[in-house]
């Protein structure tokens, strides 16, 4: 699994002092004669046309590429009146100052819509998320390294029906950087041009970075020492519920009364036998192999998979009709795979639906509380929403995707995975991410899965993302 938590390096801090330094160049630029280029006169206002702006229909993909690897929002045009430039500003602060791979464009409502992600993330080659508000419909798409599939359609679905598109880019927005993974791209760091500083400037910055330069690397050193033995500790704290549930796992399969040559048994019966095999392996080998809180997420995610051949199992020897895919149980995801969803409220927060297997829907149901798996907590035990940080990971391998935050908004968990700190801790490990490849903000050209930027199927948006007759299909 690829780490997502990236410590401030070296030249990261050199930046910074470079940043510090800006002040004094353009002094030092007129004690040369040479005169600075002003920051107003190198970039346009968000949703400015620039000098020669083709008509809005005429707008090619790649000017919009070029647009968002400069800054993360674009407004074509002929759509200015859909976001104020004082909205898109805020907009584009807001992604910057978050650091993530998330880019957002504003276009007409007659703007030609075929292949319209696919293209658009093959010109503008940067891994991340992208967010088109097309008149007044509104869809996106993301690289599975940063975010999942089930999120990004989750996240659409929650906005659709904002009011305008300043509300619903915002909202869009604040969402998704709190569940996304990676990096912004370092081009929006870039002036893109020349800056007009002598080299006497130059020289003069070159000078307070040398100063500064032993400093920051021995400030790196020690965070990144501290950081360490952060997660280690964080991974302990882990191990103990993880490993308790890959006992629990082996158990229910001792207990089964199966045995792939029995009379009977088919196929069907024998491969999901082997695939619950597999899963308690590949629990048991992960976790062996975990060496950061992150890594968690293929050990349980492993048990639900096993967990959910078990039910096949079962259901294919007793006769009964297949169930259908779900989530674990919220209360306790060892209690098996979920059967339905029940109202819950948790204690000083607000109702929510949340996957129930049907002891703890009967429990609900009755008025009683629920069987929750409880931890360990420096407060005693407590239920694993109620723990630290490092329970998301552990968490998320069960639930995955974009169903998790929704599941524990206003619980302790749900608050601190909505923090920053969080997120570049912990966040890789709540969310269905994907392993390997690039991570987010990081140039692949177009070398990316084209399937994260089709349709998401069943009917969500056509089977096609833009479609080629010019629509975004069902839902909009």
């Amino acid at each position: 699994m690829k780490a997502v938590k990236r410590t401030r390096s070296l030249p990261g801090l050199l930046l910074a002092l470079v940043l510090a330094a800006v002040p004094v160049l353009p002094a030092v630029a007129a004690a040369t004669g040479t005169p600075s280029a002003s920051p107003a006169a190198a970039a346009p206002a968000a949703g400015a046309p620039a000098a020669g702006a083709r008509a809005a229909t005429d707008t090619g993909v790649s000017t919009i590429a070029r647009a968002l690897r400069e800054r993360p929002v674009y407004v074509d045009p002929a759509a200015a009146g859909q976001l104020a430039p004082a909205d898109a500003d805020a907009l584009a602060k807001k992604i910057e100052d978050a650091d993530k791979p998330l880019f957002v464009a504003v276009l007409p409502a007659g703007y030609p819509t075929e292949n319209l992600f696919t293209d658009l993330r093959t010109a503008t080659g940067v891994t991340g998320a992208y967010a088109i508000r097309l008149g007044s419909r509104f869809d996106a798409r993301a690289d599975h390294q940063v975010l999942s599939r089930d999120a990004v359609r989750n996240l659409v679905t929650s906005v659709r029906g904002e009011p305008d598109a300043a509300t619903q880019l915002t909202d869009f927005t604040d969402r998704a950087l709190t569940t996304m993974t990676g990096s912004a791209p370092a081009s929006w760091g870039s002036s893109g041009g020349g800056s007009g500083v002598s080299s006497a400037a130059l020289i003069t910055a070159a000078a307070v970075l040398a100063a500064g330069g032993a400093a920051a690397y021995g400030l790196v050193r020690r965070n990144r020492r501290r950081h360490a033995e952060e997660q280690r500790a964080a991974l302990e704290k882990l191990r103990v519920v993880v490993d308790e549930d890959i006992t629990a796992f082996g158990e229910e399969l001792d207990r089964l009364d199966f045995h792939p040559a029995e009379p009977g048994a088919d196929d069907a019966m024998r491969a999901d036998y082997e695939r619950a095999l597999d899963a308690y392996e590949s629990a048991k080998t992960h976790m062996a192999a975990a060496g950061r809180p992150e890594d968690v997420r293929d050990v349980t995610g492993a048990l639900e998979d096993g967990r959910f051949s078990l039910a096949l199992l079962a259901a294919r020897r007793e006769g009964r009709e297949l169930p259908e895919r779900r989530p674990p149980c919220f209360f306790d995801p060892r209690h098996g795979p979920s059967t339905a969803d029940a109202t819950w409220t948790p204690p000083a927060g607000t109702p929510r639906e949340v996957p129930v297997c049907a002891a703890d829907g009967a429990r609900l149901a009755d008025g009683r509380d629920p069987a929750v798996r409880e931890v360990d907590t420096g407060a005693g035990r407590r239920p694993y929403w109620e723990a630290g940080p490092a329970y998301g990971p552990w968490a998320g391998g069960y639930f995955g995707g974009g169903i998790l935050p929704g599941l524990l908004v206003g619980t302790m968990l749900g608050n601190m995975m909505a923090a920053p700190a969080y997120a570049a801790d912990y966040g890789a490990g709540y969310g269905d991410f994907g392993a390997g490849g690039y991570e987010g903000g990081d140039l692949s050209g177009a070398d990316f899965d084209p399937g994260d930027f089709g349709g998401f199927g069943g009917g969500f948006d056509g089977g096609g993302g833009f479609d080629g007759g010019g629509d975004f299909g069902g839902g909009f």
